[in-house]
């Protein structure tokens, strides 16, 4: 008897095996607590609570966390399950050891990320996206659905298309046809500054087919980098200048060779991004077509030349 709203991705999934075959690809264990993103009425919800420690699942129609508390009340699952109402995009995640999720499909990108940047890390995700999205997730270099969203992901995770799912598995059915991806946390994550690497990456996907060399000419970029590297030189100087001074104050004498990074007069940053565009030899090179470890060298070529994206 419940109207669902559609425009809030409220696309129930009723075909009890693609169920099945989503908790079974999940491999839960008895001891695991687990995290659901819009239960709706509770279909996987109820599945998952028969295997598991406990699901904590979160809802943000006050509607269907009625229906979902009518479906367990009274039976020994409802000890088990918590719900939380409101945006998971704006809560903070609790501990959980895997996520099993159909989400509204609008969340998608944000809810990627929040859980990759989640800590305590977390075992896995089994995640329904739209096709598309779930592609572009595991698209490797070269591929036309290759972007940023591929390699900020893959940087950060193993991920796997596990199965398609046509829309009349879904009352009502969306759209768009939809895909199941696991997503596996790299623990320990690659030591990486995040939001340096994410400037990186935006900056060459803005236009993934041009090369490098003419992506950074934007005046846009310019001024971002220009900004950037200014800051960095006042701050490494003012570091310097500390050090210096504190040496002496323990020294009588002491010699030193502490490097100061000066800006000359006809500084121009343009002249300095294609100097580190041709010496790492990306100058020519596409983003479509670069791997993870082609941006951590381009990146660390920058940031050694005091070029920084955040």
């Amino acid at each position: 008897g419940i109207l669902f709203n559609t425009g809030a991705g409220q696309h129930i999934l009723k075909n009890p095996l693609v169920v099945n075959s989503i908790i079974d690809k999940a491999a839960l264990r008895r001891t695991d607590v687990v995290l659901e993103v819009g239960p709706g009425t509770g279909n996987l919800t109820v599945k998952m609570l028969e295997k598991v420690k406990k699901v904590i699942a979160c809802e943000i129609d006050p509607r269907l966390v009625g229906e979902l508390q009518k479906r367990v009340q009274g039976t020994c699952l409802a000890n088990k399950l918590e719900i939380k109402v409101g945006d998971v995009l704006k809560t903070d995640l609790p501990f959980f050891d895997a996520c099993v999720a159909n989400l509204p499909y609008q969340i998608s990108s944000p809810f990627v990320f929040k859980l990759l940047l989640h800590r305590p890390f977390f075992r896995c995700a089994i995640l329904m996206f739209q096709r598309e999205f779930a592609l572009r997730l595991v698209a490797k270099p070269g591929s036309k659905l290759y972007c940023r969203l591929s390699i900020n992901t893959q940087l950060l995770a193993r991920v796997d298309h596990l199965m398609k799912v046509g829309k009349n598995n879904f009352r009502p059915p969306p759209k768009v046809e939809s895909s199941v991806v696991r997503i596996e946390p790299k623990n320990p994550p690659p030591p990486i500054n995040f939001q340096e690497w994410d400037g990186l990456v935006r900056i060459a996907f803005v236009r993934k087919n041009k090369t490098l060399s003419a992506a950074f000419k934007s005046s846009a970029v310019e001024q971002l980098l220009d900004h950037n590297y200014r800051i960095h030189c006042s701050l490494h100087n003012a570091v310097s200048f500390f050090l210096i001074y504190y040496i002496l104050f323990l020294c009588t004498v002491t010699y030193m060779f502490i490097f100061i990074r000066e800006i000359p007069e006809n500084f121009k940053i343009a002249e300095k991004i294609q100097t580190v565009l041709k010496d790492t030899g990306y100058s020519e090179k596409r983003a479509r077509s670069m791997d993870i470890d082609d941006f951590i060298r381009l990146l660390h070529g920058f940031n050694s030349e005091g070029i920084h994206f955040s």
